[in-house]
């Protein structure tokens, strides 16, 4: 592991150690970034490396994400995992144990890109070919990555004071700090329940959503939170390849669709999970799905270029989604809302008849 000269700029996780799987472009080496320019040492995971590209036929690798993390004065180390292979995933987390003791934050940012997420064929026309390797490389991945994350948390977590002594990236030996709190983070599309696309889409996308949920049931009374996050209009390498711009001269993008300029770069995100991975009070966020604007608004972080893209509060103009589209996401959205107000009362109910339950215990 490298360090570049230290930054000057404030690093609040300094002396934690993050795993970002799936590092490797997008939402993920921007988080991965932004966790480094954080202070965090940060562990890029994936399958792109030099010499082996990815399987999706882009050029970015592990090796350059964490290459900029270091070059931006952080320390970060790429490690080519499949996250499908369990194998591998465990091989990794006991890496980190041998090397530093414990774990505080995990972002799963897998397959976000997959090309087989792509697509809006109805039920009757959806291609199932790939459906099993779609779930395993967009789904399962996700939960074999969090459960070894979570065993080494709570590991490192279960040790008495006196052996939590660490090294950190400094070379220098400390404590740490008496309260800390491990975060798990679920990166996937959109702020509600419902995702655009084909059916098995939008299984994996609600899915990555419902995981955190569930993990917090789970990891509630260890002190460890998990969260799904959504970017918003994200400025990927494949999204402005798209529009035919580059991050310096990003604004263009309007000329073919102008809620291109409420766009945001990965790095946006990167700083809703910097955020959340600091607060005091991370854990009454557990369980719950965030977007990256609506946590810039209460944290009051912004992008790279200084300013809060806020893509929920934006005008936005739907002209350039096809009518039929813009049908059938109205349709769902009615449905979805009709279905979570049912959900919410029965819900309600059973809380109701499990606290009675519980009375005098």
């Amino acid at each position: 592991m490298t360090r570049a000269t230290e930054s000057p700029m404030q690093t609040p996780l300094t002396g934690r150690v993050a795993v970002v799987a799936g590092a490797t472009r997008g939402a993920g080496r921007g988080i991965a970034r932004a966790l480094g320019e954080a202070g965090a040492t940060v562990y890029c995971t994936g399958r792109s490396v030099a010499g082996q590209p990815s399987p999706y036929r882009q050029p970015e690798t592990i090796d350059e994400t964490a290459a900029s993390i270091v070059a931006g004065g952080g320390a970060a180390t790429a490690v080519r995992v499949d996250h499908t292979v369990e194998a591998e995933v465990r091989a990794l987390f006991e890496r980190i144990e041998e090397e530093h003791g414990r774990l505080d934050v995990l972002v799963n940012s897998i397959a976000g890109e997959d090309p087989i997420l792509g697509g809006w064929d109805p039920l009757w026309k959806v291609k199932l070919d790939n459906a099993e390797a779609m779930m395993r490389q967009a789904v399962l991945s996700h939960v074999i990555t969090a459960k070894h994350a979570a065993a080494l948390m709570l590991k490192a977590a279960s040790r008495p004071p006196d052996a939590r002594s660490m090294t950190d990236t400094t070379g220098t030996t400390g404590e740490r700090p008496s309260k800390r709190h491990g975060l798990i983070v679920e990166v996937t599309e959109n702020d509600i329940l419902m995702s655009g696309g084909h059916v098995l889409t939008q299984l994996v996308k609600t899915s990555l959503k419902v995981l955190a949920t569930i993990y917090a049931t789970d990891l509630r009374p260890h002190g460890i939170a998990a969260i799904s996050i959504t970017p918003g209009f994200l400025r990927s390498e494949r999204m402005l390849e798209r529009f035919g711009v580059t991050e310096s001269n990003w604004r263009d993008g309007a000329k073919k669709d102008k809620n291109f300029l409420e766009s945001e770069s990965p790095i946006f995100v990167g700083r809703a999970v910097v955020a959340l991975a600091t607060d005091p009070d991370v854990m009454k966020r557990s369980g719950h799905l965030f977007s990256s604007w609506e946590l810039g608004r209460e944290y009051g972080f912004t992008d790279a270029d200084g300013r809060r893209p806020d893509w929920g509060m934006s005008d936005l103009d739907f002209s350039v989604v096809p009518k039929s589209i813009r049908t059938m996401m109205r349709h769902s959205l009615e449905l979805q809302r009709d279905w979570l107000k049912v959900l919410s009362a029965r819900t309600d109910s059973y809380i109701t008849k499990w606290s009675d339950g519980l009375k005098g215990a």
